[in-house]
């Protein structure tokens, strides 16, 4: 019974401080039934205020600004570009240090042309022939952290499954908190995907509460198939009030592809006034 009654208190405090879980839409992943340009309006007019994009390099930045502008949306979240086909990422990859600077530096501008505050920093894939650097990935991350510290942007780094992403440099949390540390920049965060680390670890609350002080994103999908979370095993609902319980104040990604249209499959945001408006 104590534990219950700390919880309510928990709870009575965020309607008073925090308010409703924060949830911006993946534009790369959902409203594919949509051209890109017309995906910001969908968006906004479900109820999202901000969006992730996870690679919007094929578009200039005025033409992002511009449809930011015109949906009144915020960008919060963009990923560096990934390198070559079947690459996911070259922070860590001997031989790619000049290719990192200049995509991390594109990234950059990206970003605060559109207003981001946070880029996802991929670390890339090794095999036994050609092993991946965690000495390389640290040098190459505090150089990034600092460049990107007089911008006012945080680095992500998230720890993603041996599954979909074999060779991966960080594929669980404690390793990934374990390179943060290491690493010693204040701009350094954890992006914590429920996807990844359900496969990896699960027990998503303790990893959160475990986590929490160096977690600077979440994102979720159902697991299996990557889709909307009713149809999956991970309760959502239960772990973002748990992030509200944590104190988080940051924002929860979308980044799921919807089984049909991505405005019907939004009754899982029914409360928190997401979905037709």
């Amino acid at each position: 019974m104590k534990e219950q009654n700390i919880t309510g208190n928990l709870h009575e405090t965020r309607g008073n401080v925090l308010g409703m879980p924060r949830f911006a839409a993946n534009l790369t992943t959902m409203y594919q039934e949509l051209p890109f340009p017309d995906r910001f309006m969908a968006a906004r007019n479900c109820g999202f205020t901000a969006v992730e994009i996870l690679s919007p390099y094929q578009y200039d930045i005025s033409e992002v600004s511009d449809w930011l502008v015109q949906s009144g949306l915020e960008a919060i979240l963009i990923n560096i570009p990934p390198g070559d086909t079947g690459e996911a990422g070259t922070a860590a990859v001997p031989g790619r240090q000049a290719f990192f600077q200049s995509s991390f530096q594109c990234a950059l501008d990206y970003a605060t042309g559109m207003g981001a505050s946070m880029i996802h920093v991929l670390a890339g894939r090794g095999t036994d022939e050609t092993p991946l650097s965690e000495g390389l990935f640290v040098d190459n991350l505090r150089w990034a952290a600092d460049l990107a510290a007089v911008k006012g942007v945080k680095l992500l780094l998230e720890p993603l499954n041996t599954q979909d992403v074999p060779g991966y440099l960080h594929t669980r949390t404690d390793h990934t908190a374990e390179l943060i540390h290491t690493l010693d920049r204040d701009n350094i965060k954890m992006q914590f995907d429920f996807y990844h680390i359900q496969i990896m670890e699960g027990n998503l609350a303790a990893g959160l509460k475990r986590h929490r002080d160096i977690i600077g994103h979440v994102q979720f999908s159902s697991l299996p198939g990557r889709h909307e979370p009713q149809y999956g095993e991970v309760n959502v609902h239960l772990l973002a009030d748990y992030l509200d319980e944590l104190g988080y104040a940051g924002w929860i990604g979308c980044e799921y592809v919807a089984k049909g249209d991505t405005t019907e499959g939004l009754s899982w945001g029914e409360r928190y006034n997401l979905g037709k408006q």
